[in-house]
């Protein structure tokens, strides 16, 4: 039994490095999207980018999976001839770190600090499409490159007036770190993960994640920053202040059904298979099986330790 384990983990992870390769191989095209004068997002190779172009350099939110730091930098030749000064990661997961260590090893890397200690990790999470075979040892193999050089704990503001960047942190959600990114002057937020887009949401609890959490970050983030117009999403198009309060709720309904199963009694494999997105919440992806399943363990083991 235990070699045909090992067997089926190495054929795993064999078929994975292919895919890696191949992924590795393909052109690496970014989409872009142009916010404000100032303000890019480049979409494709993983978590959305933003491109925030100050007086005397380049703040970049997030690098993407491993392989696009390049293609990222070369992009925003294109976009300016000011330099990349800042990069500022809203978590851990690979699809927004990977790229760090192609970035110039002088430049400041801000994120809160779960993050860091978890980037430090970088341990898998479950319930989620594999990481990259290249990503498990990401930091440790760059002797330490591409890790952050500073970190925030509840709020921090880097720069003033035009340039300034205020990042917060509203709690436990998508991630034990998750950092959102203001761009005052612009009324731009970038959201990442936390807000991928109009789904059931990516809940990680290897790294800190909570679905008994995650309603209230996403609506104290809705309470506490009011002057923005758009929101930048992990994973989808641009959304707007009302929708990320829709997304609160959405997020608050499905715990409170998922709360009633379990005091019906019901698995979470009955939940799991039952479960549909309600109908006023028309236009939202339909829900991966996998993806939802594991939400609904999560919140069935917090609600059990919370019980206790």
């Amino acid at each position: 039994m235990k070699r045909s384990v090992v067997l089926g983990v190495l054929i795993v992870a064999g078929a994975l490095s292919l895919v890696f390769a191949a992924q590795q191989q393909a052109p690496k095209v970014l989409e872009v999207t142009k916010l404000k004068d100032n303000l890019f997002v480049l979409k494709g190779g993983g978590g959305n980018t933003a491109v925030f172009i100050m007086a005397d350099g380049v703040t970049v939110v997030d690098a993407k999976n491993p392989g696009w730091g390049q293609p990222i930098l070369d992009k925003i030749k294109e976009l300016t001839n000011k330099p990349v000064t800042r990069l500022i990661n809203t978590h851990t997961h690979a699809d927004h770190v990977g790229g760090n260590v192609e970035f110039p090893a002088t430049i400041d890397i801000v994120t809160q600090e779960n993050t860091k200690t978890n980037m430090e990790k970088m341990v898998p999470p479950t319930g989620f499409p594999p990481y990259p075979p290249a990503t498990a040892n990401l930091f440790k193999d760059s002797n330490g490159k591409g890790m952050p050089k500073r970190t925030f704990k509840d709020k921090m503001t880097i720069g003033s007036g035009a340039d300034r960047v205020d990042l917060y942190y509203f709690g436990r959600a998508h991630t034990n770190g998750d950092a959102w990114v203001l761009f005052p002057a612009l009324r731009v937020m970038h959201a990442a993960d936390v807000f991928s887009g109009k789904n059931i949401p990516l809940i990680d609890a290897v790294n800190g994640g909570s679905a008994v959490a995650f309603p209230n970050t996403l609506q104290k983030a809705y309470d506490t920053v009011k002057d923005v117009d758009i929101i930048i999403t992990g994973h989808s198009t641009e959304m707007t202040r009302p929708d990320l309060k829709e997304y609160a709720d959405f997020n608050r309904e499905f715990l409170s059904a998922v709360s009633a199963a379990k005091k019906a009694g019901k698995t979470v494999d009955e939940v799991a298979s039952t479960w549909k997105i309600p109908a006023k919440y028309k236009g939202y992806a339909a829900p991966m099986p996998d993806r939802l399943k594991n939400n609904v363990q999560i919140a069935y083991d917090e609600l059990k330790a919370g019980s206790k």
